[in-house]
């Protein structure tokens, strides 16, 4: 009989051991998956996902979206392997996502070399999304102006960056693995200023431009027209620099008139000719 309780309490203690790891892990897998809908939503609205509150398309009234991309990226891919592509995009947003924590935006997504970040929401700021934005582009350019390719050392990666102000509507698409997402011209607008812009530059619409002056301590200098794909035409300008802003900023290549969005840069290498502003 004593021999029967010892194998019994033997068997409780074996078997409570067993619970503890099994909710231990239950734990641990429960926290990684709130680590992911972190990283894939912002906190305000994956903290209302997680208590099981409905997040319903919201509108905002004025935000501001970055957009870049790297310059003659087709070609730097074709100069390399499929893993190195991969190792130099890891290597670059690892870096851009460790430069964007230290301003009030919030990263959209990022397909292939492109990079969408926005300010004023989900969490509205003011005004303030204009110079967390202008300043942050000022930020990555920088970056991108010291970082190296670790398998092309001596080609230069061009960063290029459009920013816009305006209205859009916000909100979480899909179930199985939800993306917050932002609608309306704004995002058009502000991809359209990225897209015509050029290499090492920050091309800004008229918009932005106004919400910055008001701000103060912006340096700007005018570019020309353009027009949106929904008709509107705004002039645009580059953001220079910024009184507040004091790292050293890469040198832009020159501009001259181009055929495809008016601007085209020269570059004394001809073997990198290809990776000028036209990508």
């Amino acid at each position: 009989m004593e021999h029967m309780f010892k194998v019994m309490e033997k068997y409780s203690t074996q078997l409570e051991e067993q619970v503890k790891v099994r909710t231990e892990e239950l734990e641990n897998e429960k926290k990684k998956k709130e680590l992911l809908i972190c990283r894939m939503l912002p906190p305000v609205v994956a903290d209302a996902l997680k208590a099981g509150v409905a997040v319903a398309p919201e509108t905002y009234n004025e935000v501001s979206i970055y957009f870049s991309d790297i310059v003659g990226f087709t070609t730097i891919s074709a100069m390399s392997t499929p893993l190195q592509v991969v190792d130099l995009l890891n290597d670059l947003y690892t870096l851009f996502d460790k430069t964007i924590e230290n301003y009030e935006v919030y990263k959209v997504e990022t397909i292939g070399d492109a990079y969408m970040v926005a300010s004023g929401l989900p969490v509205r700021n003011g005004r303030r999304h204009a110079g967390e934005v202008a300043t942050m582009a000022l930020d990555l350019l920088s970056t991108c102006g010291t970082f190296a390719i670790k398998h092309l050392p001596h080609v230069p990666l061009r960063l290029r960056i459009g920013l816009h102000s305006g209205p859009c509507v916000a909100g979480v698409v899909g179930l199985t693995m939800p993306r917050y997402c932002l609608f309306g011209d704004t995002v058009n607008q502000a991809l359209k200023m990225e897209s015509s812009g050029a290499a090492f530059r920050i091309h800004i619409s008229q918009q932005i431009k106004e919400i910055l002056d008001e701000i103060g301590g912006f340096n700007t200098e005018y570019r020309g027209e353009i027009q949106f794909e929904c008709g509107i035409t705004t002039t645009s300008y580059w953001l220079t620099s910024s009184n507040n802003f004091h790292k050293p900023l890469p040198e832009p290549p020159p501009l001259t008139t181009g055929e495809t969005h008016g601007l085209q840069c020269v570059y004394p290498d001809a073997n990198l000719a290809c990776l000028g502003c036209v990508s």
